[in-house]
């Protein structure tokens, strides 16, 4: 029994550090990454006022997490975009440790204010950890809430059960296109 968990432990944690490979531009990207941002568009309309006014934002339509015992990860694929306008693609990584079990997925946005900002993200060398919350918004919920160092991170849950008291953070690459 052990060996099974073990090898479903460790199934996860590659699968969650697996990407595919981008050959160039797919034309079927636009309308992956549009249909990304309508789903937050349409599920928390009030993310409008970072959308006009962000110098840039990526977004994550699906990102998976999973964990058992006192190590869990995530991994999903976004879309980069610049002024409103679509200019790469991103990948989330995320490490956690502590006590945890479960698995989850959800979307992900973190708006950018200003352009050095968003250079940094674009250097590919981009984390966030523990001290940059994420707010987690429900349909309907009003935010007021303001950017944190330069970012505006938001979550909106799918599915899922996770129980975690974990302390980690996220790491993020950039493809220009």
């Amino acid at each position: 029994m052990k060996i099974m968990k073990l090898s479903a432990l460790v199934f996860l944690l590659a699968g969650m550090f697996y990407s595919t490979v981008q050959a160039g531009w797919d034309p079927a990207e636009q309308d992956h990454a549009k249909g990304a941002v309508e789903y937050f568009r349409k599920n928390a309309p009030s993310l409008e006022r970072y959308f006009e006014k962000a110098y840039g934002y990526v977004v994550f339509s699906d990102v998976y997490k999973g964990g058992f015992m006192i190590v869990g990860g995530g991994h999903g694929n976004g879309y980069v975009y610049e002024l409103n306008n679509l200019v790469g693609h991103s990948t989330i990584t995320q490490l956690n440790v502590g006590p945890q079990l479960g698995g989850q997925s959800f979307s992900e946005i973190i708006f950018f204010k200003d352009k050095t900002t968003f250079d940094d993200f674009k250097k590919g060398n981009f984390e966030l950890n523990a001290q940059v919350a994420a707010v987690v918004i429900t349909t309907g919920m009003a935010t007021n809430t303001d950017y944190s160092n330069g970012v505006a991170v938001f979550v909106l849950p799918k599915a899922g059960v996770m129980a975690e008291a974990t302390v980690g953070g996220q790491k993020f690459s950039y493809q220009q296109y």
